[in-house]
Order: C-alpha cells, then sequence, then structure tokens
C-alpha cells in the first residue's frame, strides 16, 4: 500500500459557504486532507536525482528486487515510481521486472540540443518584452547563487540552478504548453550538461554568457540575447558531443 505523506488545507473567509441558512445546521471541518507526494513519487525523485547527477549511469540495467531493498519498501512502489520515469524518458522498463537508465545515441543527443536551441530562443524572444521588475529580480537572484556554485565547485547545485535560471528567464513568456514539452527535453538533456560541467575547465566564458543573457534582457535587446543563447546552447552541444565521443571509445575499448 501507498504511503502519503499528506498537507493540510484551510479554506479561507466564507467563500465555501454559497448558502448560509442551509449551512447553520452543517458543521464544515476547517482542515482537509490532501496528498502531497506519494511514496512512488517520493522515490521516483530520489532514482530521478540520482540519474541526473550520474550515479545511475546510462545503460545501467536496474533491479526492481534490488531497489526494493534500498528504500525498505515493497516492490509495488518501486514499479510505480518506474513507470513514471519511463514516461518522462528516463529509464526503460523491461518486462516488468526492472528498467534500463535511458542510453542516448550521440545523434540523439545532438537533436536533444538541437530542439533546446529552437524551442528556448522562442521562448526567450517572447518573454524579454513582458519582463517586469519582479522576473528580473527573481533571475538575477537565481544567477548570484550560480555565480556562487561556480566559485564552491559545487556541480550538483549548479546543475539544478542551470535549470532553474533558463527557466526563470523565459517564464514572462507565459507559454504553458511550450513549457511542458521543454520541460521533458530538459529532463533528457539535465544530466549530459551535468556531466560537461563536472569537466569543464574553462567555466568563465559560460559564467559571462549567463550574465549576458540577463543583462541583455533587462536592455530590451531581444535581438542580442537570443543570439547569445543561440551561442551558448550550441557550443555545449559542441563540448558535449565531444565529450560523449571519447567516453564511449574508451567504454569501448
Amino acid at each position: 500500500m501507498e504511503r502519503d505523506i499528506l498537507l493540510e488545507f484551510q479554506p479561507e473567509g466564507d467563500n465555501c459557504i454559497q448558502n448560509s441558512k442551509q449551512n447553520e445546521n452543517f458543521k464544515v471541518s476547517s482542515k482537509r486532507a490532501i496528498v502531497r507526494q506519494s511514496l512512488p513519487d517520493a522515490i521516483a525523485s530520489d532514482i530521478r536525482e540520482r540519474i541526473l547527477n550520474g550515479e545511475l549511469e546510462e545503460g545501467l540495467t536496474i533491479r526492481q528486487e534490488a531497489l526494493a531493498e534500498e528504500y525498505s519498501v515493497s516492490r509495488m512502489p518501486v514499479r510505480e515510481a518506474l513507470k513514471r520515469l519511463d514516461a518522462e524518458g528516463l529509464v526503460q522498463l523491461t518486462n516488468n521486472l526492472g528498467a534500463t537508465v535511458t542510453k542516448h545515441s550521440l545523434d540523439e543527443i545532438g537533436e536533444i540540443f538541437d530542439l533546446r536551441i529552437l524551442i528556448e530562443v522562442d521562448l526567450f524572444r517572447r518573454a524579454i518584452p513582458a519582463m517586469t521588475p519582479a522576473h528580473l529580480q527573481k533571475c538575477e537572484e537565481i544567477l548570484e547563487a550560480m555565480e556562487s556554485s561556480y566559485d564552491a565547485d559545487d556541480v550538483g547545485k549548479w546543475g539544478a540552478l542551470n535549470y532553474d535560471y533558463h527557466s526563470a528567464l523565459y517564464a514572462a513568456a507565459n507559454r504553458g504548453l511550450t513549457n511542458d514539452v521543454l520541460h521533458r527535453i530538459n529532463l533528457q538533456s539535465d544530466r549530459y550538461v551535468r556531466m560537461h560541467l563536472s569537466v569543464m575547465e574553462q567555466r568563465d566564458p559560460a559564467a559571462k554568457e549567463h550574465r549576458d543573457l540577463l543583462e541583455f534582457a533587462r536592455a530590451g535587446k531581444a535581438d542580442e540575447a537570443c543570439d547569445v543563447l543561440t551561442r551558448h546552447i550550441a557550443q555545449t552541444k559542441k563540448n558535449l558531443l565531444r565529450l560523449m565521443i571519447d567516453k564511449r571509445a574508451d567504454e569501448d575499448s
């Protein structure tokens, strides 16, 4: 049976009373329990992070029994967690017995970043004219945290903040459906980005590009901002493909 983490919800005001006369003798509880995160969701979140940070490498076979023992649960929530990750494209289920961490071909990795350019540049161009001081402040706060993570050499934090920063840059576009598509693509790219960050020798160019994105957006210079974003993602793709070619050559040998 799944275990749920419950969050109490407090209704506000008297809006929930549609007819005060009918409700005079009807007592409504002031607190209602809603599901915040189920056990399969919690397990899926942890496995997802282990895949993104490289602990569970691409191509690795993971068994439901081993995961159930590791998390001290039955196989049922593990199976549900793996189904969620399979739907996200991070794992591929095999005969209901376990899963394999998805291993993309080099062409597929290149395609992931090509899609990022197509979608993110469009979102950024739409977002810049709509950015408010609040949007810009949010971007600034995340960027400062990123810059601190550079200095601390905290790749895991840097990787997570990188996703948050790009998302904040595009938030003002208010394109919910496009963001849903981009979120799925970013789930595929995030582990490769973190892998790239972990071996980068020169981080200053990437840091400068992140700063330039915000400064051009703040100045309302959409063309310049989108040019920087295109080069930023394209250069990451180029460097990453070179890294993956070398990595897989070493594995094959």
